[in-house]
């Protein structure tokens, strides 16, 4: 329920601080004292379009803020879970507007998106006035609200989870078919593909190796020449490691007599021509490499090109060729896999079809069934409103289950019909502005808490009414009252006189202002001030005490 707004400098409203009670509560005051502004206020807390006119003429910035204490388990605490928004027992909306158009929106302090702030106030509240058209009026609800009625949100529920269900099976059968189609157009290309590909057969890192076996070659002559050099520098009777091999024989015979002397210079030369025959051996083993046939070149670079060629036909590095022919066996072997896939996923979209299917016309039937139920329960309240000679009707239209969604084949419309023989029609094409507020009052009567906000707003639904009218308005606003938190604006008595709470909006001076400077201010009325304020609205101006009778007696008698 709301327990407490706050309004700061929002046209006429310098400083407002209220405090709200469960039940029935009544706000009232003079034309122009300043009740459409306090609505209009409250509703940017929820979430409202913002407007720089709204700022109080001299202040820079407005503020609004509204204080709710939802019950436990509500939904709007999931809304605020699944959007990271802390959760307190109170829940503090609060919007700032600034004279220069911009707007800012909080939720516990935490700033938020007015589109989040507007989904949270609709939760919370519920506003109905002559010309609104949310709420009962948005023909997107009324299925919710007929579901609500008969207690068949739980079926609701179930039905679509089985058309996601559904759908789910429906978009796996169509992306397989599309994958099928898909390589059935391209099995041609792909096994000439392949075939090309296992003729060439790229190896991994073959690209690479192939580039410094032909760039080798190609400079294998000069190569060649230079280790020739390097090998007869190594080898041969005359070259250095030939005398150092005399040399070190000649050492290793006199080592004996003079070991201490000759052995060191002896290993010295040893491991000089160990490194001299390993070198040898590494020039020979270099001069092999290089030796190649004139058309070894040729089929290097053969190769190299068609390698290269085919790594561009698919438009991929020559590294990915390997894989290329993986995937591509991959696609064709998926094929015949994929035929036997795709009759299991008929299978499973055909049975999920079905069982949706079965649910959506079980919940039509019994959706048809509440439908009647509701159209007589509401009907029943519009004579005491003033309608007595008014139709309500709920309008069910079924579909073919093609046509279905989510909550399932029946697209559900309130239709009234305000005189008989008229044309029945879509609640808010037929009826007129008072008219409206009543059918909307009665239906809210029937709905009580089912699948209402905890707290709902009447602005002046019983305009153009009076007497037993106003009476019967103000009974069923009360009893509205036992299950949710009502907020009424009324320049009625009688509906005044059923109110637990009673709220006066005045226009006053400021003092020290200017000579034109007003405020609204609002004042909560204790037991005689509200009979006071009943007899004035019976009376005018001028309050008799007749009209204090007649006050006593509508508060005593309830209306």
């Amino acid at each position: 329920m709301l327990s407490a707004l706050s309004i700061r400098d929002i046209v006429l409203i310098d400083r407002l601080d209220l405090e709200f009670k469960d039940g029935l509560s009544v706000m009232t005051g003079e034309t122009g004292a300043g009740k459409s502004i306090l609505l209009d206020a409250f509703a940017l807390a929820l979430g409202a379009r913002g407007d720089a006119a709204l700022v109080r003429k001299g202040a820079d910035q407005g503020q609004v803020t509204a204080v709710f204490e939802p019950e436990t388990g509500h939904p709007v605490y999931a809304l605020l879970s699944d959007s990271d928004v802390d959760e307190n027992a109170s829940l503090i909306l609060r919007r700032a507007q600034s004279s220069d158009g911009r707007t800012r929106a909080y939720i516990n302090d935490e700033p938020v998106s007015v589109q989040l702030l507007k989904r949270v106030g609709a939760a919370l509240v519920e506003i109905h006035g002559q010309h609104d058209d949310r709420a009962l009026t948005d023909a997107s609800t009324h299925r919710q609200l007929l579901d609500a009625f008969a207690g068949l949100m739980p079926e609701a529920d179930a039905l679509a989870k089985l058309y996601e269900d559904w759908a789910d099976a429906r978009q796996a059968l169509l992306d397989k078919e599309a994958q099928i189609v898909s390589v059935r157009e391209n099995a041609d290309f792909l096994t000439h593909a392949l075939d090309e590909l296992k003729v060439l057969n790229p190896q991994a890192d073959e690209e690479e190796a192939l580039a410094q076996r032909r760039q080798l070659m190609m400079h294998a002559e000069k190569i060649s020449g230079d280790l020739e050099e390097a090998r007869d520098a190594l080898t041969g009777d005359g070259t250095a490691h030939a005398r150092l091999g005399a040399a070190l024989r000649k050492l290793e015979r006199q080592e004996a007599e003079t070991a201490k002397v000759l052995g060191p210079v002896a290993e010295a030369l040893e491991r000089v021509l160990s490194e001299t025959n390993d070198a040898r051996e590494r020039v020979e083993q270099a001069i092999a490499d290089t030796l190649f046939e004139p058309k070894a070149l040729e089929d290097a670079e053969e190769r190299l090109f068609a390698l290269r060629a085919l790594a561009r036909k698919h438009q991929i590095a020559v590294s990915d060729l390997p894989e290329l022919i993986v995937r591509m066996e991959g696609e064709l072997a998926a094929l015949d896999a994929g035929e036997q896939e795709l009759g299991k996923l008929k299978q499973a979209e055909t049975a999920a079809g079905e069982a949706y299917v079965r649910a959506a016309e079980k919940l039509s039937g019994k959706r048809q069934d509440a439908a009647a139920r509701l159209d007589d329960t509401v009907t029943s309240e519009l004579p005491p409103l003033k309608l007595e000679k008014a139709r309500f009707m709920t309008h069910v239209e079924t579909c073919v289950p093609e046509e279905g969604g989510p909550s399932g084949i029946d697209r559900v419309a309130f239709w009234v019909q305000t005189n008989p023989g008229t044309e029945p029609g879509a609640i808010m094409k037929v009826a007129s502005g008072g008219e409206l507020s009543r059918f909307i009052l009665a239906l809210k009567v029937v709905l009580a808490a089912r699948g209402s906000a905890p707290t709902l707003i009447f602005d002046e639904i019983d305009t153009g009414v009076g007497g037993a009218t106003a009476s019967a308005i103000g009974e069923r606003l009360a009893k509205l009252a036992k299950g949710l938190q009502v907020v009424a604006v009324t320049h009625a008595p009688q509906v005044a006189a059923h109110a637990s709470g009673h709220l006066r909006i005045s226009k006053e001076a400021i003092s020290g202002g200017s000579e034109d400077a007003v405020a609204t201010r609002v004042i909560s009325l204790d037991e005689p001030s509200r009979r006071e304020e009943i007899a004035r609205m019976l009376a005018g101006q001028t309050v008799t005490d007749e009209a204090r009778a007649a006050a006593d007696r509508l508060i005593g008698g309830g209306g």
